[in-house]
């Protein structure tokens, strides 16, 4: 308890976790009450391609929809490629990273020599290829992305592992017989939260920007609206390049994604402050 109140507290007076957590909390309420905020983009007729205005507040693209609400309505996919990239990379990079980090033998050797593999692979080619062989639906990009994102958590969850495992307390659990799975999940995984914590923050950032990419070059869903589709289409009809510039089609995804990314690393580089003592006064 006094842990929690000590983490609270610290967290409380740490402007970078502070600054992040409200950054995250306005794209998580944005995402989660996007259909009560706006509508789902429909066109307006004759209302093509203007400018910001109080009916329009992001302005409208070429076939007259609403940009706030595209961009809005966008939010919510990009949380929902997040957590789901998230939940696949926890459920692969946490496991593999604990039974690496304590087994010193040959299932742990075999364990770390994958995570290796997979780190010093070339990521946003095979991504691309992945995508572009499975198909562009939301579910299946987010998988993708957590299929790349679970090396880094292991290699993390695995280092915070072997530090753990030299202390006395897990030398007598193994003394006592308690056997290895209790001591890896419930000995050793409560005390490598902070960490993963962390990590988990990044790979939410990153894993909005891997989407944007993909959808970019035409590998996101045509028929959900995120961020990078909207770039997509945005640049598909020369509105980056094309004078006068609808400069409004653009630039609001570009500031969400800029948003949303530098949030969770604000988020995540407060948490790790405040685990961190090295880093605190």
């Amino acid at each position: 308890m006094n842990k929690k109140k000590n983490f609270i507290q610290l967290f409380i007076s740490n402007q970078l976790a502070i600054a992040g957590f409200i950054g995250v909390a306005i794209i998580v309420l944005l995402g989660l009450f996007a259909p009560v905020i706006a509508e789902q983009p429909k066109g307006y007729g004759s209302e093509i391609l203007l400018a910001p205005s109080m009916k329009h507040l992001f302005g409208t693209d070429n076939l007259g929809l609403d940009v706030f609400a595209e961009v809005i309505w966008g939010a919510r996919t990009s949380l929902f490629v997040s957590s789901v990239a998230v939940i696949v990379a926890i459920v692969i990079g946490v496991p593999a990273g604990l039974i690496s980090g304590y087994k010193k033998g040959f299932v742990g050797s075999v364990i770390d020599g994958f995570i290796d593999i997979f780190l010093t692979l070339p990521v946003l080619p095979l991504m691309i290829v992945i995508a572009a062989v499975v198909g562009s639906s939301v579910v299946n990009v987010a998988i993708v992305i957590g299929l790349f994102s679970w090396p880094s958590l292991a290699r993390v969850a695995r280092n915070a592992t072997l530090k753990i495992s030299e202390m006395q307390f897990i030398e007598a659990a193994k003394c006592l017989g308690i056997p290895s799975s209790s001591i890896i999940f419930r000995h050793i995984l409560l005390n490598i939260m902070g960490p993963i914590l962390v990590n988990v923050t990044l790979i939410m950032a990153t894993a909005v920007l891997s989407e944007s990419g993909l959808s970019f070059l035409g590998l996101g869903d045509p028929t959900t609206w995120s961020w990078g589709t909207i770039l997509k289409k945005a640049w598909d009809t020369g509105a980056v390049i094309d004078t006068p510039n609808p400069w409004w089609w653009w630039f609001w995804p570009s500031v969400f994604i800029m948003f949303y990314v530098v949030s969770f690393n604000l988020l995540g580089t407060g948490i790790n402050d405040i685990l961190n003592p090295k880093t605190r006064d």
